[in-house]
Order: C-alpha cells, then sequence, then structure tokens
C-alpha cells in the first residue's frame, strides 16, 4: 500500500479578503514531489483557504491512489487539531469543508501533523502564488520560473545532490534532491510574495502576548539571505507562540488565538425608550409596536454619537420591529450605512401580557406567571413564545450573522431577551441567568465570536454615553 505525504496551506489578505490555497502530495518513501495545486478562491477567512488546501490535497492523493495512506501535515493548529477530533467544528462556514475533508478516504487511512511553518513553505508558497494570481485576475498556473528551478534542481540531484537530505529521507534522490533545491531557491520569493500581504496570511497576528511578525526581505546579495533567514526565524517563533495560544483557547476564555483570525463582533445595542419603557410594562412582538419616545430619540442620538467616534462598526442590522428600526435609523445615519432587517431579532411575543406590568400579570394570571418564572419552556399566557424557544430562534438568527459577517464588527439593534440570550449563550449561562441582569434602554453590549466557536463577552449594559 502507498503512502502519501500532504502538505497544504491557506492565507486570505485580510481576513477575510482575497484568498487563496496551496497543497503538495509527495511519495514518503522518496521525498518525490507527485502534485501540486493552488487556487485562488475569492474572499474568504484564513481558516477556510487553510480547509480548502486541505481538502485540495487530499483530492489528489486519491487521484493518485484511491488505496493509499495519507499522512497530513500543516502549520494550522486549527485544522490540524479539529481534523483529528480534538477540537469540535463549530463554524458555519468550515463544517461542511471538513465533512467533505473526511469523506475522501476511508476513516483510518489518514492521519494528521501540526508542523511549524517554516517546514511548510511549498504549500505556503503555492498558496500565495495562487492570491497573487488572483490579484492580477488571473488564476493559478505553475510558472515558468518554477519550472526551470525544477530543472536546476534535478540537474543538482542527478550529480550527487548539493542540499543535505533531511533525516528520514534517502541520500541522493534526484528527485527529492530536485524538491528541496525548489524549496530553497523559492523561499526568497515566498517570503518576499508574504511580506506584501497582512500578517493574518500567516496566523501571526496581533493578540495577547505577542506582536504581528513580518518578514523584512533585502533584494539582493548575502544581506538579503540574512534578513530572509532571520524573518523566518521570527516568523516561526511568533507562529509557535500562536499556536500555543489556539492550544489553551478552549480552556481560556477571552483570548483571541492567532490562527482563529478576526472575530466576528457583534455590537449590542438595546433601542431607545418607549412610553412604557419607564412604566416597565411587557413590551414584545405581539403587542402595539410603539415607537421612541422624544427621550428614546434622544438616547438614539448619543448612541449613535459615541459609535460615531469610536469608527469601528461596519453594518447595522436591526430587528423589524419599529422601535428599533427608529433606533437603527438614528444610529446609521449617522454612520453612514444602510440598515438590514433582520425578523430574527425580534423580541419574544407575550402573548397576553403585552401592555401589562409585572404586578398587573400577577395579578390576573399568577399560576401562568409562576411557570413561567420557573421554566423557559413555559410560554406566557395566551399562546406567548417561551424563553426557550427564543433561544432557538437567536441562535439559529447568532449562526446566520456570524457567517455573513465573519471577521468584521456590526451594530445589532434589538431587544431586551435576544441580547440578553446572546450573552447567556455565549456565556454558556443557565436559562435562569435572563433574570440576573440588567439591560437599560439605549445600552451598548458586545460579544465577539471565533472561527472555532468560541465566544467572549466583552462588554455589557454600558450606558456611559448617556449621562
Amino acid at each position: 500500500m502507498r503512502e502519501f505525504i500532504v502538505e497544504a496551506d491557506g492565507g486570505s489578505r485580510g481576513n477575510p479578503g482575497p484568498a487563496g490555497y496551496g497543497a503538495v502530495v509527495s511519495d514518503a518513501a522518496t521525498g518525490e514531489t507527485l502534485r501540486e495545486a493552488a487556487e485562488y478562491i475569492g474572499v474568504a477567512t484564513n481558516n477556510v483557504a487553510e480547509y480548502r488546501g486541505l481538502l485540495a490535497g487530499l483530492r489528489a492523493a486519491h487521484e493518485l491512489d484511491p488505496a493509499a495512506t495519507v499522512h497530513v501535515r500543516m502549520d494550522s493548529k486549527l485544522v490540524i487539531e479539529q481534523m483529528s477530533g480534538r477540537w469540535k467544528i463549530k463554524h458555519p462556514d468550515m463544517k461542511p469543508l471538513a465533512s467533505q475533508a473526511a469523506r475522501v478516504f476511508p476513516p483510518g487511512r489518514v492521519t494528521y501533523e501540526w508542523i511549524p511553518r517554516e517546514r511548510n513553505k511549498h504549500a505556503d508558497r503555492l498558496a500565495n502564488e495562487a492570491m497573487d494570481a488572483g490579484a492580477r485576475g488571473e488564476q493559478w498556473s505553475e510558472s515558468a520560473s518554477t519550472a526551470e528551478l525544477d530543472t536546476a534542481a534535478e540537474a543538482d540531484g542527478a550529480v550527487g545532490g548539493s542540499i543535505a537530505s533531511p533525516p528520514g529521507e534517502p541520500p541522493g534522490d534526484a528527485a527529492a534532491g530536485a524538491a528541496r533545491v525548489r524549496g530553497a531557491l523559492a523561499e526568497g520569493r515566498a517570503s518576499a510574495a508574504s511580506d506584501a500581504a497582512p500578517p493574518s496570511v500567516h496566523g501571526a497576528t496581533n493578540s495577547p502576548g505577542g506582536e504581528a511578525v513580518q518578514a523584512q526581505v533585502g533584494t539582493a546579495g548575502a544581506d538579503a539571505n540574512t534578513r530572509t533567514a532571520n524573518a523566518d526565524a521570527d516568523a516561526h517563533t511568533a507562529k509557535a507562540e500562536a499556536d500555543t495560544r489556539a492550544a489553551k483557547a478552549v480552556a481560556s476564555p477571552g483570548w483571541a488565538p492567532a490562527d482563529m483570525g478576526a472575530p466576528a463582533t457583534f455590537v449590542l445595542l438595546r433601542h431607545g425608550e418607549t412610553p412604557l419603557t419607564p412604566q416597565k410594562r411587557f413590551s414584545g412582538s405581539g403587542g402595539s409596536d410603539p415607537a421612541l419616545s422624544d427621550a428614546g430619540r434622544e438616547q438614539a442620538e448619543r448612541a449613535a454619537a459615541l459609535l460615531a467616534r469610536r469608527g469601528t462598526i461596519q453594518a447595522v442590522v436591526s430587528s423589524p420591529l419599529a422601535r428599533t428600526r427608529e433606533t437603527a435609523g438614528i444610529v446609521a445615519a449617522r454612520l453612514g450605512l444602510d440598515v438590514s432587517i433582520e425578523d430574527g431579532l425580534r423580541e419574544t411575543d407575550f402573548g397576553a401580557w403585552e401592555g401589562l406590568t409585572f404586578a398587573e400579570v400577577r395579578e390576573r394570571h399568577p399560576d401562568d406567571l409562576n411557570a413561567w418564572l420557573a421554566s423557559p419552556d413555559a410560554e406566557p399566557t395566551g399562546g406567548g413564545e417561551s424563553f426557550a424557544a427564543t433561544a432557538t430562534r437567536i441562535a439559529a438568527t447568532r449562526d446566520k450573522l456570524i457567517a455573513a459577517y465573519a471577521g468584521r464588527t456590526v451594530l445589532l439593534v434589538t431587544h431586551v431577551t435576544p441580547i440578553k440570550t446572546l450573552v447567556r449563550l455565549a456565556l454558556g449561562a443557565p436559562p435562569e441567568s435572563l433574570f440576573r441582569m440588567e439591560l437599560s434602554a439605549a445600552s451598548l453590549s458586545v460579544v465577539a465570536y471565533y472561527a472555532d466557536g468560541n465566544a467572549s463577552v466583552r462588554l455589557l449594559n454600558d450606558t456611559s454615553h448617556l449621562r
């Protein structure tokens, strides 16, 4: 039975941004490069590009020999840990790619190994070539310069090989020597290509405890080679640190591992006051749908001023109800953005309790209220929506918005229950925690969602802009 080595990589210049992948299939016994694959895939995240590279490499190996065994080597801790089954795959963009990759070969015929970036240069170079081709409006194809490197490398290998064979590889093999020479000669070109891209292409982005590393490659001579070597060493160190942080991410809430890329960040704005707000009346999606009061419009203006000063909002999404659409419109006008409507962000339907105070509900429907306070599955009187049903709706809406706004900061203008539910789900808190959060009119909360499915609550019920 033949054994193949698949090395794959992917990158995104912007995360999400123009993205591409590279994959190499080699013979495990001889080190001979058997197949290369690379493709510019348009706008995508770094992690999606890495998964696309893995899938392409596995498919190329399967075309060569469907009965082979495969050992995958990648410098993405995320992909390796998820495909090995040690980390859960929660992100909607990666689930189908991981599922496809798992089906290329039967279970048990593919093993996975993390390697440092300096040992994945061949696939890394191909990914950068694909992104460079995309920037020119082309698709990747093997270049003439690459073919020249192949010829020179094969000649070098034929006369005994001037580059030492790595441990475990047979000495003097012409094809293996060709691959090593090709990688060594192309190193400067790959580093130069990566220098033109944001550091997120290689996962060495700014994160707690570390700074972004960018290779500074010279133009010619021995100084250029020295700088390239130093830059590679720095990049390797940064990558190793990033992988260590990624390994701890599941158990360390609040970390932003470099491998994860930029999170989808939801800035959660509760609508401004309506005439019902000061009276503390139930006001859901099944009532009269009141507009903002004068005080509520002033609150929305103050929130808009704060968000304009921060300058981080890239999109505005609103619940369909009048009070949220009015609040969102005031903010969006200040930011110069349009408002998208998302029905899933609407408030809970409180049934017959709409417009009543808590005391009035207790007086009129005591048994229903007690049941509602005791169980998230209980519905308000008159066929309202339970908190359990609300949570299901909000979770589906959250996943939809994370997929649509991956790596971006979006303002969600919504209501008390949706915001509290998003926070509760992010924290993994029980349903009764909904009754233990204060959420003022026009307050701001923030939750960030990472590619591995983890979330970080960054702010809750901030009203400093209203004072």
